[in-house]
């Protein structure tokens, strides 16, 4: 299997012109293997298997996690107005559009938002960058990244009525706190990446961190690749830490959270879940179509579809296919990806859990994508 990855590698990242690749791939009983190709940007040294990534919304599976500990103690409800755990989020409002003179319309949601829909993105919360809508709305209400007044928008529909990709899972975070009376990455640290020995996993951004982090590159119209220094966690001045999108990590770090799934919630003696909460969290929530995805800022981010005419579902964190994937497998898969084109797949049918980090924009470019297949079909031997 590692050789059929690291040749599926090394062909699939010079045909897409991307500098490198870090992929690990195990089961339930342990790594099976690591495969490190190419460099850390074009010209750069040899990536390394503890380069440090920006894993942007793999964070959001973590997030996710944490407050299924705090639903599991009853200190959180997925059910129930999550306006008495967040006031900011009580008494929604929806944005209708736009008045003559290009000013917001909004008004009262149908209902309030639910743990649940925050989980599923289901309350309606979007993201800018996917949204014409609110890059317009956000003109009236400017906001600086990193602040809590930047993920303090307006529905673009009714709670529970429509998946939209967005700051839900920031608001998680941002739940476990007031749950906890901790932080978040406290939190984590203490009750999962701590027992899971992710040791290189944290908010971090120090010079320690800076000194091991695999530089953020974006793709120009030639198609070469700029250095494009930023931080999705909204940097060191940051008001609250990133449930959605601000943890740092590596690849084999992350290899351990999703063997815990694998593993019904528990790994190397730790119960991070109950087998009972991993099986909620791995069934579908919604009734209608999730995971795909627009772009409002084409540089940034690709109108992206990971099963091309499949209707998939999503779980409390998590991109589930319902049918076999094209690239091996199983149905009934778990998933999801960061914006920096960092990718992870989690198939307990076949027990295998696989993460592949690369470090560039735009997310979801079709480069990226035939790296992330390629990869999988050598997991499979397809």
């Amino acid at each position: 299997m590692l050789d059929r990855i690291r040749h599926a590698l090394e062909t699939s990242l010079a045909a897409g012109n991307i500098p490198g690749a870090v992929a690990v791939v195990g089961n339930s009983a342990g790594t099976i293997g690591e495969v490190t190709v190419g460099t850390k940007g074009p010209g750069g040294p040899p990536l390394a298997q503890d380069d440090l990534f920006q894993i942007a919304s793999m964070t959001k599976a973590l997030a996710s996690v944490a407050s299924m500990q705090l639903v599991e103690q009853g200190r959180l409800a997925l059910d129930e107005d999550i306006g008495t755990s967040l006031p900011a989020l009580a008494n929604p409002q929806v944005l209708e559009g736009f008045d003559d003179g290009g000013k917001p319309v909004t008004r009262p949601a149908a209902g309030p938002i639910t743990l649940r829909q925050l989980l599923t993105h289901t309350s309606g919360l979007g993201y800018e960058f996917m949204s014409a809508e609110l890059t317009q709305w956000r003109q009236y209400n400017p906001a600086a990244p990193g602040t809590l007044a930047s993920i303090q928008l307006p529905l673009l529909a009714d709670p529970g009525t429509r998946w939209i990709y967005g700051v839900s899972t920031d608001w998680v975070g941002l739940a476990v706190e007031a749950a906890s009376g901790m932080t978040l990455g406290d939190w984590l640290a203490r009750h999962v990446t701590g027992p899971l020995r992710m040791s290189d996993t944290s908010f971090a951004f120090d010079d320690a961190v800076k000194a091991r982090l695999v530089p953020l590159h974006a793709r120009l119209p030639d198609g070469s690749l700029a250095a494009f220094p930023v931080h999705f966690g909204g940097g060191e001045k940051a008001e609250f830490q990133s449930g959605g999108g601000g943890l740092i990590s590596t690849a084999r770090d992350y290899l351990h959270f999703c063997r815990m799934i694998l593993n019904r919630g528990q790994l190397n003696g730790a119960r991070i879940l109950k087998p009972e909460t991993v099986i909620d969290m791995s069934t579908n929530q919604v009734t209608m179509p999730a995971g795909r995805l627009v772009t409002n800022l084409p540089g940034f981010s690709s109108d992206t579809d990971l099963f091309p005419g499949m209707d998939c579902g999503w779980g409390l964190g998590f991109l589930i296919n319902p049918e076999p994937g094209p690239d091996g497998r199983a149905a009934g898969s778990l998933a999801w990806s960061g914006i920096a084109n960092s990718y992870y797949w989690i198939d307990p049918e076949n027990d295998i859990a696989a993460v592949i980090c690369m470090q560039h924009l735009p997310f979801g470019e079709q480069a990226a994508l035939d790296v992330l297949n390629a990869f999988e079909r050598a997991v499979y031997g397809i």
